[in-house]
């Protein structure tokens, strides 16, 4: 079953930020992954926008989301948005 990797980014340095955008496609890429949302500006349909970056990656599964994760590639990538670069959130869903 595909699984779906959800993030809610608040960029504070955005120049910065691009090094880590750059890093982390390829590693989302050598897991099967591929971007479904990757910071576009929603249309609001009904509350508020919270103002944070969206970005939904899909995965062949859970398991291989969970590898791209914990992956050397995802990690060195990652520690590029650490703060006070960025703070995110990641959600991680099974989709049916």
């Amino acid at each position: 079953m595909p699984a779906l990797v959800l993030a809610k980014v608040k960029v504070s340095d955005a120049e910065a930020y691009k090094e880590y955008a750059a890093r982390s496609g390829p590693a989302v890429q050598a897991f099967g992954g591929h971007f479904l949302v990757r910071g576009a500006t929603p249309e609001m349909l009904e509350g508020e926008d919270d103002g944070l970056r969206t970005v939904i990656v899909q995965f062949p599964d859970i398991e291989t989301a969970r590898a791209w994760y914990k992956s050397e590639q995802y990690t060195e990538a990652r520690g590029f948005r650490a703060p006070p670069v960025a703070d995110a959130t990641f959600y991680l869903f099974e989709t049916s």
